[in-house]
């Protein structure tokens, strides 16, 4: 085990060809955003007590009526495939054996049925809506007949964010030759050896499968990004309930006012993101807004953070701001880039360690016992600042 998710993050950079690795590393246009997400978290202090018995620690909480291991929930991200074989299938294995829920992106390099066939722990189903909304009614009935116990309808992307990194590169799916590309896939051979033995280019074939689109990137690209559905609105709520039985969260929401509706609505929980820093630029760090939005919600919904988290230390700062559990996007991606299905399993092993480290540390032994006095008391003044 490497000793921290930053190692991983930089043998991922040297394994993956440059335009992977923007792709999973860079955020919008010139990464403001991206950096605010991680400058949120380092401007937390902690307040701990001593003298207290931390013989035995529990990091377990209950989340849509599932008992988690630690305040944490695996996905969801997209196109994996360009990080590792079977991606869904490794991280999903993964996630379960350290107790978590693994969410399936709609843009996953693998079939709901083939990650549900690989493992029978917690799946949830991350939703992104097209045009035809049949697409995804399609996709929620998929994931109901695999037992998928979470819907997370991600409200943040209407159209896509402007990534510079991506235009630099080249980047675009279906890929295009060009001597940019051809240097770049040169210099790392082993990934293009393990993109060839699981076919070539990774494709969207949970988006293909209900959309009825060719077995070709082009068109699962096309129905993926020009065909989104730019009229979603509040009423997608009672849609939603109609096509499915379960909790429904909400993901991408970033203001007081957006989760006071959610939850009059009855939606069962809101993720405060802003999409890992990939989207608006300039936008709010979760972690910022986090307190406000608890206050504004009370017990009434589920708030759940992603965005930055690369230590088990954040784990227990968005803990004690009020979040039921963060979302792990990059942190596992890291690994699975850098050591494949082993580097996933020490990440989340490793994050895990820290928690309960961090745990001992604040005198705190029970992760249901967290809150904000864990925290300096000027906590709320430094995010503010930020």
């Amino acid at each position: 085990m490497l000793p921290a998710v930053e190692d991983y993050r930089a043998l991922a950079r040297q394994r993956l060809t440059r335009f992977a690795f923007d792709y999973l590393d860079g955020g919008a246009e010139d990464g403001r955003t991206l950096s605010r997400n991680r400058a949120a978290y380092e401007q937390l202090i902690f307040q701990p007590r001593v003298l207290r018995d931390v013989t035995r620690v529990d990091a377990a909480v209950q989340v849509c009526g599932e008992t988690l291991a630690m305040p944490a929930v695996v996905g969801p991200t997209g196109l994996n495939g360009l990080y590792w074989p079977r991606a869904e299938e490794v991280l999903a294995r993964a996630a379960h054996a350290a107790g978590l829920p693994f969410a399936v992106s709609t843009a996953s390099t693998s079939l709901l049925e083939s990650v549900r066939a690989a493992t029978d722990g917690a799946l949830w189903l991350q939703l992104y809506v097209q045009q035809d909304r049949r697409i995804a009614e399609d996709m929620m009935r998929r994931a109901r007949a695999l037992g998928f116990s979470t819907l997370m309808l991600t409200v943040d992307t209407m159209v896509h964010g402007k990534r510079d990194h991506d235009v630099r590169n080249g980047f675009r799916m279906p890929l295009r030759l060009t001597p940019k590309l051809l240097l770049d896939l040169a210099m790392h051979p082993r990934w293009c050896a393990r993109m060839l033995r699981q076919g070539g280019s990774p494709q969207l074939v949970n988006l293909a499968r209900s959309a009825g689109v060719k077995a070709q990137l082009q068109a699962q690209a096309a129905a993926m990004s020009r065909q989104m559905d730019m009229s979603l609105d509040w009423a997608a709520v009672a849609w939603l309930r109609r096509h499915w039985q379960g909790p429904v969260l909400l993901k991408g929401v970033l203001s007081v006012d957006d989760a006071r509706t959610a939850r009059r609505l009855g939606v069962d929980g809101v993720v405060l993101s802003n999409h890992g820093g990939r989207q608006l630029e300039s936008a709010p760090s979760p972690l910022e807004i986090l307190p406000e939005v608890v206050d504004a919600v009370g017990t009434g919904l589920d708030v759940f953070v992603d965005g930055g988290i690369r230590r088990g230390s954040d784990i227990a700062k968005a803990r004690a701001l009020g979040a039921k559990a963060v979302l792990l996007g990059r942190a596992p991606l890291y690994g699975l880039a850098a050591q494949g299905p082993q580097g996933v399993a020490d990440v989340l092993q490793m994050l895990r360690d820290e928690f309960e480290i961090t745990l001992r540390l604040l005198g705190v032994p029970r992760a249901v016992d967290l809150d904000g006095d864990a925290l300096s008391a000027d906590h709320r003044a430094r995010l503010a600042r930020l």
